[in-house]
């Protein structure tokens, strides 16, 4: 295991865009949460968004979840590069001529997909637990750790995402054009639910409803959904206009479950593709 970490970190040691991007995303991270944290004056008032409640525990874990997964795209593309960047430097080639087997190749991608879903988790939780013990209202041990099951969504939200992204990598074999087909494929999502919503209206039936949820990226997003409607002057300006946000926030078993099979069908897959590949 150590041996095919030590492979793939050696060919990103010398990827300048890889650590360009990595940088980036940890540095984003970081600034939403100073940015958050900073006071703004509005025509004599003062506003900081870190005394609405966003860093109380335990609602940060799951703020602070949501927000970083839209930063995913930077690790996504670093994922895309260095599966497509095997095929145009010829290293995928090389590896094998020099012995490694394709299911060592692709064990040790999956295994830099791992080791870079556990670093950014690892770093999200830290920030948030500073950003936490610092600002929220809060501070009994059972209430800063409660919650943590977000953590551990996005853990494998990260996971079931890049598996995506390298299963695009191996199969297009160019970054452009697998990032390309990975908004496509958020698009047919989106038309999905727009046509979900023209059956509700015309037919009155939320049949394909049901099976928004069981695609890769819906069910990847599903589990962290969105936090603003959970924040108090939310719920109470709703509560003033005469609506009443009930939504469930929990992170479901069967949600993980589903991603768990994407993720083991894009690796299989991956294989297979690997396996049958003339390289």
């Amino acid at each position: 295991m150590l041996r095919l970490l030590n492979i793939e970190f050696q060919k990103l040691k010398y990827n300048k865009a890889a650590k360009v991007l990595t940088i980036t995303y940890f540095v984003l991270i970081t600034a939403i949460a100073l940015i958050a944290s900073y006071e703004f004056k509005f025509g004599g008032v003062n506003f900081r968004l870190a005394d609405q409640g966003i860093f109380n525990f335990p609602y940060i874990w799951h703020f602070n979840a949501y927000i970083a997964a839209w930063l995913k795209l930077f690790l996504a593309i670093v994922i895309v590069s260095i599966m497509a960047n095997e095929y145009t430097n010829r290293t995928l080639k090389q590896n094998l001529i020099d012995g490694l087997s394709k299911k060592e190749f692709l064990a040790s991608k999956f295994l830099t997909v791992l080791v870079f879903s556990f670093i950014s988790t690892l770093f999200l939780f830290l920030v948030s637990l500073i950003l936490g013990l610092i600002f929220s209202d809060y501070n009994e041990p059972s209430i800063i750790f409660s919650g943590l099951e977000f953590i551990f969504a996005y853990f494998l939200k990260l996971v079931g995402f890049f598996s995506f992204c390298m299963f695009l990598g191996i199969l297009i074999k160019r970054s452009a054009f697998a990032l390309g087909f990975l908004i496509f494929w958020q698009i047919i999502e989106l038309l999905f639910r727009l046509i979900s919503g023209l059956f509700k209206w015309k037919f009155e039936t939320d049949v394909i409803d049901k099976i928004i949820p069981f695609l890769p990226l819906d069910s990847m997003s599903n589990l962290v959904n969105e936090p603003f409607s959970r924040l108090n002057f939310i719920q109470s300006a709703a509560n003033q206009l005469g609506e009443n946000f009930q939504r469930d926030y929990a992170v479901h078993w069967y949600e993980i479950l589903i991603v768990l099979v994407w993720t083991a069908i894009f690796v299989r897959w991956s294989y297979v593709l690997l396996k049958k590949r003339d390289l």
